[in-house]
């Protein structure tokens, strides 16, 4: 049986995965910030009362926990759910140790399925993102040249045609060299050196924010839900800037600039971002209520040319997933018809 340090238990704080100490009756003696984080509760509210006045467990659950309370028996469950305070239901792998600590009687460590799965899953979507972007950056050097030659004959061509009427064909020409040297620069801009500093997050909303009213003037809204206590972090106000404006835009051009947009700030504490450690961490969602993103892009949405709309250039969120990765931080999304979230989270302190 592990011995525990008597006290606030602090060690456990530092801990990933969710962990609670429970005494007798299954009453709460501490939640580390993770448990927090996933029970979406506060430790110093809940300390005190039962688990189940906080989840509702299975009947298994319920008679392992009694069972390893009474008898000191360890215990492992798979794919258990449980409903949280607020209605969500999670799928957890749960592990029960009974521990020999003031006040303590068994550790609870809760595992969720779904984090598991996502972690998977943003391994091999970052590695084939990579690939991609880095295909397209090498066809972006090669087109780029080329195109410079073809504008340049244009422009020769010009000179030398005698029939005004037939200018507008090399215009054509120049014009759309133009647009496409526009389009390669972009696909390389990421590779701009950081310039790093203070940045306050709700700063860099408020600029967004302002420039999406202006674009899209009218029938337009945009919420603030802003958690004004925290901390500047340290990052590239341009960059930050451009990649939150990219995804509001995207947002805002899904919905052809009719419909409301939440700006949303919180603090999330003992988060994993790209594979690091960060105690506290930003967490900022763009929520639109418009149609949704096409079930068919989704899994491709932040790949190079890909776009769900008509004229689109398919760049907004690969340049907007480029920068944060830059900051050490991950985007992803949730979308459904009526609501799309984009959640950016950042680190707020060193890894």
């Amino acid at each position: 049986m592990p011995n525990l340090n008597p006290g606030p238990f602090s060690g456990l704080d530092l801990l990933s995965s969710a962990v609670i100490l429970l005494g007798d009756g299954l009453v709460i003696r501490h939640m580390n910030p993770a448990a927090e984080n996933l029970l979406a509760t506060s430790g110093r509210v809940v300390v005190g009362r039962s688990l189940l006045d906080i989840i509702q467990a299975s009947a298994g659950l319920q008679k392992a926990l009694d069972s390893a309370l009474d008898n000191d028996w360890s215990y492992t469950g798979h794919n258990i759910e449980i409903r949280r305070e607020d209605d969500e239901v999670l799928q957890i792998n749960c592990t029960v140790t009974p521990v020999d600590a003031p006040e303590a009687r068994l550790l609870l460590e809760l595992r969720p399925i779904d984090q598991q799965i996502r972690a998977s899953r943003e391994e091999r979507l970052l590695q084939q993102q990579q690939a991609s972007r880095e295909l397209i950056r090498n066809l972006a050097h090669e087109i780029k040249n080329p195109l410079g030659g073809i504008r340049g004959a244009a422009q020769l061509l010009e000179f030398e045609l005698n029939n005004p009427s037939l200018r507008e064909y090399t215009q054509v020409i120049i014009k759309e060299a133009d647009r496409l040297q526009d389009l390669m620069q972009r696909l390389l801009s990421p590779h701009r050196p950081m310039q790093p500093g203070p940045v306050n997050i709700h700063e860099i909303l408020e600029r967004v924010r302002s420039l999406l009213l202006a674009e899209f003037p009218g029938q337009l809204k945009i919420r603030r839900d802003y958690d004004t206590s925290l901390p500047d972090l340290i990052g590239d106000r341009e960059q930050l800037i451009q990649a939150i404006l990219n995804i509001a835009r995207n947002a805002a051009q899904a919905m052809e600039g009719k419909g409301e947009i939440v700006l949303r700030t919180r603090a999330v504490r003992q988060v994993t971002l790209a594979k690091k450690r960060f105690r506290l961490a930003l967490e900022l969602q763009v929520i639109d209520n418009g149609p949704g993103i096409p079930e068919d892009i989704r899994e491709r949405m932040f790949y190079p040319l890909v776009s769900g709309r008509d004229g689109g250039s398919g760049l907004g969120l690969t340049l907007a997933q480029s920068f944060v990765q830059q900051h050490q931080g991950t985007v992803e999304c949730e979308s459904r018809p009526g609501r799309t979230c984009f959640i950016v989270r950042l680190p707020l302190e060193h890894a």
